[in-house]
């Protein structure tokens, strides 16, 4: 028996910070989107348990490992088609796709909300993310209303056709910003401002404008995404730009795919905007 689960990367533009002692309540509110390349996790009758990943560490299938006494041999596959610790929602996505397949796998009976609630609680617990889980669940443009676990937070989500490209000038680590006392003030202060402006106007040229406020008011873009930012946000061809947030990474939107193919810019990579038939 094969069995494989395909979970989209998802990329915050902002948010804000809502901590809670509950795992399952503890996240955050904003706004991202998700990519159409993300994270496959196969797993697969084999005669001795293996852990097979193309790129990083098994630390995220251990942890979901936790939640599945499992009584015979299997193999776990990952592929990771996007950048890790680059603000992908990689731990998240891997979690998500894994607790999915094995549930499947292993005849465990639980229900796809419960499989995300325990994909966040792994997140929540190695400082991948606080909100890419329940994102993860959602379709385009996504807007988390209300922070936790799947079942328990509350998302909108915005469909829409875009191409989009990154380039990630190397690894940003989540946990120790969102566990610093200044920088959760400054970016919870300004993540839930631009929530409030997003939901009077929920719109793609919205979240970009805002994406980009935030991170410049929040002062987390290095100098190497805030060149490139600046630069892309200057053609014409570009509906904007911002930094990935929490990754030392610059995204933009366009309509076309040559709009970027044009800029000639090295180590770009481009992506279609995710988007669910039925949620």
């Amino acid at each position: 028996m094969r069995i494989s689960h395909f979970t989209p990367a998802h990329i915050t533009g902002f948010f804000s910070i809502e901590n809670n002692p509950d795992p399952l309540i503890n996240g955050s509110c904003g706004a991202g989107f998700l990519l159409d390349k993300g994270v496959e996790s196969t797993v697969r009758d084999s005669s001795e348990f293996k852990i097979n990943v193309n790129r990083g560490s098994d630390i995220v299938i251990n942890e979901v490992l936790k939640h599945f006494d499992a009584d015979k041999s299997f193999e776990i596959i990952q592929d990771i088609q996007v950048p890790i610790g680059a603000g992908f929602g990689t731990s998240a996505a891997s979690a998500l796709s894994l607790a999915i397949a094995l549930n499947e796998f292993l005849d465990f009976n639980h229900s796809y909300i419960e499989c995300g609630q325990i994909a966040h609680k792994v997140d929540i617990a190695l400082g991948g993310g606080l909100g890419d889980v329940i994102a993860q669940t959602g379709s385009g443009i996504v807007l988390r209303t209300s922070p936790g676990a799947p079942g328990i937070g509350k998302i909108e989500s915005f469909d829409d056709e875009f191409f989009i490209a990154t380039k990630t000038f190397g690894e940003i680590s989540t946990a120790s910003v969102i566990t610093n006392p200044e920088h959760k003030k400054l970016i919870s202060s300004n993540g839930r401002e631009c929530l409030s402006k997003f939901k009077r106007n929920p719109s793609v040229d919205n979240f970009l404008r805002l994406s980009l406020e935030f991170s410049q008011n929040t002062k987390l873009m290095s100098d190497e995404v805030k060149n490139l930012v600046d630069y892309l946000n200057s053609s014409s061809d570009i509906s904007g730009a911002s930094m990935a947030m929490l990754g030392n990474t610059a995204f933009a939107f366009a309509d076309n795919e040559s709009s970027f193919k044009d800029l000639k810019i090295e180590g770009l990579d481009i992506y279609k905007l995710y988007t669910r038939d039925k949620l």
